[in-house]
């Protein structure tokens, strides 16, 4: 085993040409570069004893993933050595249009043909929150969507949070034929809770008083190893009867 010690690279330009940000950007592509060499070229310079490369692996090592940087306030990222006001500023900022222009293409594909549909309209948002909402999405006779997934509230889900009129407001404000009721678990865990089943039958009876079809609740979760959805249907299950 040799006894050389490791070389040390505490600038970018010190590193070989080939690993360096930039030029490995140009030569092999923006799809082809690992998380850490995009976020170096956003960050632009390191830190004293650290090259950018690995200020970059640091944010990532810390908080774990894009997502959870996504989900990181200015504040937080401050708190890294190398991270200062401004950098903190561009990074997110750089993180939030990403984030948006995701939604944005989900959004374009306007109408809904089946319950992965709206769960993947809404993967992005829910993936971020460490709390439950609650949202409606609607529709016209031929299931296309009226306006964006609208909120409808936050917070532990349970009947006193989620009222049929906040609900069906939107949707007779929009002449909505039906809706599709959807809301996230922050724990990653798609399958509903009693409560889950209880709010969405009493929804459902409140839909038919105005004429308005509940199609569906969809529970977003998170895709986990070996889980066979990052969501659920109730309908789909069979745990609730929305044709009653």
């Amino acid at each position: 085993m040799s006894d050389e010690p490791v070389k040390v690279y505490t600038t970018a330009k010190e590193l070989p040409k080939r690993l360096q940000p930039r030029e490995m950007f140009d030569r092999i592509g923006a799809e082809h570069v690992p998380d850490e060499v995009l976020l170096a070229i956003l960050l632009r310079f390191g830190t004293e004893g650290f090259n950018v490369v690995d200020l970059a692996r640091e944010l990532l090592r810390e908080f774990g993933s894009l997502t959870a940087l996504v989900r990181a306030e200015p504040g937080q990222l401050r708190k890294l050595k190398g991270i200062g006001p401004t950098k903190a500023r561009e990074l997110k900022t750089a993180l939030e249009l990403a984030r948006r222009l995701s939604q944005e293409q989900v959004e374009d594909k306007a109408t809904v043909h089946s319950p992965e549909d709206v769960a993947r309209l809404l993967r992005e948002p829910a993936r971020e929150l460490d709390h439950e909402r609650f949202w409606v999405v609607l529709l016209d006779t031929r299931n296309k969507m009226k306006a964006s997934p609208l909120q409808v509230s936050q917070g532990v889900l349970n009947a006193s949070l989620v009222h049929a009129r906040e609900v069906f407001r939107p949707a007779i404000q929009h002449a909505a034929a039906a809706v599709v009721l959807a809301h996230n678990h922050p724990s990653g865990d798609p399958q509903p809770s009693p409560e889950d089943l209880k709010i969405t039958r009493e929804l459902i009876e409140s839909g038919k008083v105005l004429g308005i079809k509940v199609l569906d609740h969809v529970i977003v979760g998170q895709s986990r190893p070996g889980s066979a959805s990052y969501f659920h249907s109730l309908r789909e299950s069979g745990l609730v009867n929305f044709q009653a």
